[in-house]
């Protein structure tokens, strides 16, 4: 087994054991705000810390010279060349109102490439898997399939997925880009998680997403499942994702919403 597969398989049995937990420990009137991060609207729980806990300690046992770069706090650097990468709940807002869209996404990179990445959603039952080179997978209690984004879909027929920042500076100007994208395409979707969507895109139940704001663990695992499943991860003007910018679609389809999206000045407030 590659070592790509052995952190894969690290990652699985992990990021399931977070799910579970979450799910399992979730307090019955709600999770408690623990402090809030960008704006008030921008929280972090007490899921959202343990969860991070039960993760970096997992990995440690199994692989103690790693790094780690958590969303909550979770950053050391690592005596090796791996680092993992790690949202222990990407989507705070839908978990504390008990929306199921929510995941906890784990990354391993390897001298700062991502190898392998699961992202899980224990209420959808799915759990989305990719190893570079090797291909994702969608992992269910049925069975396994194989991921392909759809590609060459013109934009007036694509369903793409989007988001949205707490800051209502950010959140004006993104509605003024909006207006500039939803005439030109089928329709848009607003989840609440860059996890999920980067998984429906590689699913193909979207067909594009684009995103200001987000940041490395938002991405990490979802960018590698998408590129794995055949789509196109990248910022404007042939930048990487970043949290500028990050647009992600199949072959066709990335390069006219990125054409659609350039004008309308995406990558500011």
């Amino acid at each position: 087994m590659s070592l790509a597969e052995d952190l894969l398989e690290l990652a699985l049995e992990t990021a399931r054991e977070a799910g579970r937990m979450l799910v399992d420990k979730r307090p019955v009137g709600g999770p408690d705000v623990v402090h809030t991060k960008s704006s008030p609207t921008d929280v972090v729980t007490q899921m959202d810390q343990a969860a991070e806990r039960l993760i970096v300690e997992r990995v440690r046992a199994a692989r103690p010279g790693d790094g780690f770069l958590g969303e909550e706090g979770g950053t050391h650097a690592g005596d090796s060349d791996v680092r993992w990468v790690i949202d222990p709940i990407d989507g705070t807002v839908n978990y504390l109102y008990d929306l199921p869209d929510w995941a906890v996404s784990v990354a391993a990179e390897v001298d700062g490439v991502a190898v392998a990445g699961v992202i899980d959603m224990p209420r959808r039952g799915e759990t989305y898997t990719a190893v570079r080179g090797g291909g994702a997978l969608l992992r269910t209690p049925h069975g396994a399939r194989e991921l392909q984004v759809n590609a060459g879909v013109p934009l007036d027929r694509a369903l793409v997925a989007t988001g949205f920042g707490y800051a209502a500076q950010r959140r004006a100007h993104q509605a003024r880009v909006l207006t500039g994208v939803l005439p030109k395409v089928r329709d848009i979707r607003r989840g609440g998680s860059c996890c999920v969507d980067l998984c429906s895109l590689a699913a193909g139940r979207v067909d594009a997403y684009y995103e200001r704001g987000v940041q490395a663990w938002d991405v990490a695992a979802g960018a590698l499942i998408v590129q794995e499943a055949g789509g196109l991860v990248g910022g404007l003007d042939g930048a990487p994702a970043s949290p500028e910018l990050t647009i992600a679609a199949g072959p066709g389809t990335f390069e006219a919403l990125h054409d659609l999206l350039r004008p309308l000045d995406p990558g500011h407030d």
